[in-house]
């Protein structure tokens, strides 16, 4: 009976400890509670709303580019746009989100449909059944390959026809999503600005709050005012689609560019591009930890890119080209089977100023021609007797020979080899005269007395004694005047010809009269600029000077920077064999028996150059890889200046492969028409002022 009271006793007992120990432990999580919410509560708080503030950089519209006159050349036209840009931690769900809201408002081009990869296609089909494509993993797979590994696995078992019949609207989204992923972190994309309607823009516009990270704003593109004229001088910009060359990528991402910034790729837009790309906008992002964009704020303002001003008159230039094409088309009308081009270049001998130049190309297969005035820098000719008047230089300065001395021109017979000889016998002639009448033989001997040979007359059918140091020696005189060097143009590449490998007196004796090396309409130019000045031979440049940006639409801006004429090198020649070769380039236009005389005896400007023909063989390939020799073929070529006296432009033609002995004059006619248009607009300026 005792023992059943004290369990009942007991009972109770145990229920208030436990009742107490409950009582404790909601004690203590009150007490946390109030901890965490009084004491500690600011400070989760802060943590909750801290926010995290990026600086990115907007690109701004590129300089303009416009010719001597100030006249446009290249602009930007605006264009509205749509952009994307993504915060921090985007995930490939909000994108595809995105897309599909941005369906109901825009429409991507068919171009941009066709674009669509497979993987895209894949991607697409993975975010939308990603259950189902996950399933296709074992369990072995999920736990041995890492996530790239498994989504690479999972994108590849995705079958063919799975992903060949989506709709219109589909398509459409893939389309969108494709541009919002080459968005980069707080960094602009422009999803589209072609063929954009106003009826989207503004649709868009008014709906962006539900479009996180779209905006509308205005983009532009390049406008060429003059069409193809200069077009592969002027070169060209990269696209959005392409961004920087991935080749040059760590060199753009130095320089604070982002991956889908436009960039020149090619002609002036390249050389210039660090002018040309102005300065971006710089702004402020504020985000909240998720990366959701709360705040944006401009630091620097932005400021377009610098202005070109070219040294050439475009107005001249569309004349220059008018006359080259004109005189290709007269002379393929008269046969000429392998000739395919016409180059020339117009500069002024003393600042080395660009003023015009002209490539145009006949396509055989099309039957087209087309403007190609890079051709002026980047293909190599042997351009005959033009180059005399270095040889007649090299022969004075080195000693071989003096002024005033005399040779007998006659053919020239080396053991083993066809007579070498002019195009006729000339009889007695010296520097001057040789080239007035464009002797081979007296460069014959000053290349065989630089290879150590003195005896005149030289021996017929014996063998000259030879130094081929002296084929250096010769290449060394060359290269003073820009002959087989670059010439410094303003430009990302200039080729500077072939360099004959042979070391042969026959072939020191073909490079004294241009027909070994190859040089390039543009260093003939050079080469013709630094005799009209007196021996200085000047770096050639397209930009005249570069401006800031106008403050007024239609304005221009202040002057940022002159390119000074700069003197690459005075040749070392006295000035008295300077103007005997200058005594003998007017000779050669303005005198009978002269080779040019014919041409330029009535020029009311005084001209002075020198002719030259050069001889090709023409080799095609046969069906099994075999070459044939098919033609022989001549190069003509022509480099002058003028007026005479003071020389304030100079000119350089190149027609290659002509049909021999066909009667062209096509050198020439381009020669003395340049000169005729430009003497022509002078006066009628001068007209004008008047």
């Amino acid at each position: 009976m005792n023992q059943q009271k004290d369990k009942k006793s007991r009972i109770p007992l145990r229920l208030n400890i436990t009742f107490f120990v409950i009582f404790l432990l909601f004690a203590v999580l009150v007490i946390q509670l109030g901890v965490v919410q009084i004491l500690d509560g600011s400070s989760y708080q802060e943590e909750i709303d801290r926010t995290v503030q990026d600086i990115s950089k907007r690109p701004v519209p590129r300089g303009k580019i416009l010719d001597r006159n100030w006249n446009i050349v290249v602009d930007n036209e605006p264009l509205y746009s749509i952009t994307y840009t993504p915060p921090k931690r985007v995930q490939a769900e909000d994108k595809l989100e995105l897309a599909e809201k941005l369906t109901e408002y825009m429409t991507m081009d068919k171009k941009e449909i066709d674009k669509i990869r497979e993987r895209e296609r894949k991607e697409y089909f993975y975010l939308k059944n990603t259950d189902d494509v996950f399933a296709r993993l074992s369990d072995e797979e999920v736990e041995k390959l890492d996530d790239k590994e498994q989504y690479d696995l999972m994108l590849e078992r995705i079958e063919d026809d799975e992903i060949e019949d989506f709709t219109d609207e589909q398509l459409q989204v893939i389309a969108i999503k494709r541009q919002l992923d080459k968005a980069y972190a707080l960094t602009p994309e422009v999803i589209k600005n072609e063929n954009i309607s106003m009826d989207e823009y503004a649709k868009i516009a008014e709906n962006l709050s539900e479009l996180p990270g779209i905006n509308t704003s205005t983009d532009w593109e390049r406008q060429y005012k003059y069409k193809d004229t200069l077009r592969s001088i002027i070169g060209s910009i990269t696209s959005q689609d392409e961004g920087i060359p991935a080749e040059k990528e760590d060199y753009y991402l130095t320089r604070g560019y982002n991956r889908n910034d436009r960039v020149g790729k090619s002609g002036l837009e390249e050389q210039y591009e660090d002018l040309l790309r102005g300065r971006k906008e710089k702004v402020k992002y504020t985000t909240t930890k998720t990366g959701q964009i709360i705040g944006t704020e401009v630091m620097v303002p932005g400021e377009r890119g610098k202005d070109l001003v070219l040294s050439i008159d475009m107005e001249f230039q569309k004349k220059v080209d008018e006359i080259v094409l004109q005189e290709l088309k007269a002379a393929k009308s008269r046969g000429n089977a392998y000739l395919e081009d016409a180059l020339a270049v117009v500069m002024n001998p003393k600042t080395g100023e660009i003023l015009a130049l002209s490539g145009q190309h006949y396509d055989k297969e099309t039957g087209k021609y087309e403007n190609t005035p890079h051709k002026v820098l980047y293909d190599a000719h042997r351009p005959g007797s033009t180059v005399k008047g270095a040889t007649v230089l090299a022969g004075l300065d080195s000693g071989v020979f003096a002024p005033g001395q005399t040779i007998y021109d006659s053919p020239i017979v080396i053991k083993g080899t066809k007579p070498k000889g002019s195009y006729s016998v000339l009889g007695s002639v010296n520097d001057i005269s040789a080239l007035k009448r464009s002797s081979n033989v007296y460069m014959f001997y000053v290349a065989l007395r630089l290879g150590g040979d003195y005896r005149l007359p030289f021996p017929n059918g014996g063998s000259p004694t030879f130094n081929p140091e002296g084929m250096q020696t010769m290449r060394n005189y060359f290269q003073e005047f820009g002959l087989g060097v670059k010439t410094g143009i303003d430009f990302p590449f200039e080729s500077t010809g072939y360099v004959g490998p042979e070391m042969l007196p026959g072939k020191l004796m073909d490079l004294s009269i241009g027909q070994y090396d190859t040089y390039t309409t543009l260093q003939l130019g050079q080469y013709i600029s630094t005799i009209a000045n007196g021996g200085k031979r000047i770096q050639p440049s397209f930009v005249k000077e570069i401006r800031s940006p106008a403050t007024t639409s239609d304005g221009l801006g202040a002057v940022y920077k002159v390119n000074h004429t700069k003197i690459l090198n005075e040749i070392s020649m006295s000035k008295d064999n300077i103007e005997r070769v200058q005594d003998g380039f007017y000779k050669v236009f303005n005198e009978a028996g002269g080779t040019g005389h014919s041409s330029w005896a009535s020029t009311k400007y005084r001209a002075a150059g020198k002719t030259g023909t050069a001889e090709n063989e023409v080799f095609l390939q046969k069906d099994n890889g075999d070459f044939y020799k098919a033609a022989d073929t001549e190069n003509l070529s022509l480099a002058g200046y003028a007026p005479y006296d003071d020389p304030e432009i100079a000119f350089a033609v190149i027609i290659p492969n002509l049909s021999k002995s066909s009667g062209n004059n096509i050198n020439h006619n381009i020669g003395r028409r340049i000169l005729d248009t430009y003497f022509e607009g002078k006066e009628s300026e001068n007209k004008e002022e008047d």
